[in-house]
């Protein structure tokens, strides 16, 4: 599906706040309520628009350690692995990536415990060929006023 340039401005306004009701989007795209409205389920209809999510700051996720797993994968078995990953409860995202990595996984897990266990159970996923794992101490967001 093409998406002309009221569906990006729409998109683009959606990515930086999801709830914004449709009054104020159409307000702020120069269009009307009924326009916004029909534009979004078609988005979402269509499956541009999946869902909507909330973001948490960091200190707010009880699971204080995260990290970034980057995997390299047997190519074959490679959509086994994306399943294998999708299955474990601390793996919160999955990147396909370019570069010496096929994949990133984010992880959030409650200890380093368990973070240790959740590594260790995936080098054992059946097609990972090597890993590198990588704490992360800070994140910054666009939508972050503070400066680090």
């Amino acid at each position: 599906m093409a998406l002309d340039d009221r569906d990006q401005q729409l998109i683009s306004l959606l990515r930086h706040d999801a709830r914004a009701s449709v009054v104020d989007l159409a307000r702020r795209l120069g269009t009307s309520r009924a326009t916004v409205q029909n534009r979004m389920n078609r988005l979402e209809r269509d499956g541009v628009i999946l869902g909507y999510t909330l973001v948490l700051k960091p200190e707010a996720d009880t699971r204080s350690v995260r990290a970034l797993m980057s995997l390299a994968t047997q190519t074959k078995q490679e959509p086994g692995v994306i399943a294998a990953l999708r299955g474990f409860p601390d793996v919160v995202a999955i990147h396909h990536t370019t570069g010496r990595w096929d994949l990133i996984a984010e992880l959030r897990c409650a200890t380093l415990a368990v973070f240790n266990d959740v590594v260790g159970r995936i080098r054992l996923v059946d097609g990972v060929k090597d890993t590198e794992s990588n704490l992360l101490l800070d994140s910054y967001d666009r939508r972050d006023a503070s400066e680090p």
